[in-house]
């Protein structure tokens, strides 16, 4: 399995949209939830798309992105968002790390 970049999750400002990997289903439904209002909540914060995934080595990785021509995206305001979030949901990173080092990446 090519596990260089897998997306867990992500939510998209400019089309109001969010996506969940239907690999990741066995996560409890709770977990799922806290997941999308991370995102949600992310992007209506900064704009532009948020997404949660993991690197080749199974870490989180929190990115986040904007059109180029998008003035109203905060870019420094989306750095101390991802550190806040880092932060705030280290635990559930780091269940999120043990889940799919166990269970995905196989």
């Amino acid at each position: 399995m090519d596990t260089s970049k897998v997306i867990l999750c992500g939510a998209n400002s400019y089309e109001q949209k969010y996506y969940y990997n239907e690999k990741f289903a066995k996560i409890p439904e709770s977990i799922q939830e806290e997941l999308h209002i991370i995102c949600v909540l992310f992007t209506e914060e900064v704009g532009g798309a948020f997404m949660i995934g993991f690197d080749e080595d199974g870490s989180v990785m929190l990115i986040t992105d904007a059109n180029e021509d998008d003035i109203l995206y905060d870019e420094i305001g989306a750095g101390l968002l991802v550190k806040e979030v880092q932060k705030r949901k280290s635990e559930l990173f780091e269940s999120l790390e043990m889940f799919y080092k166990t269970f995905i990446d196989t």
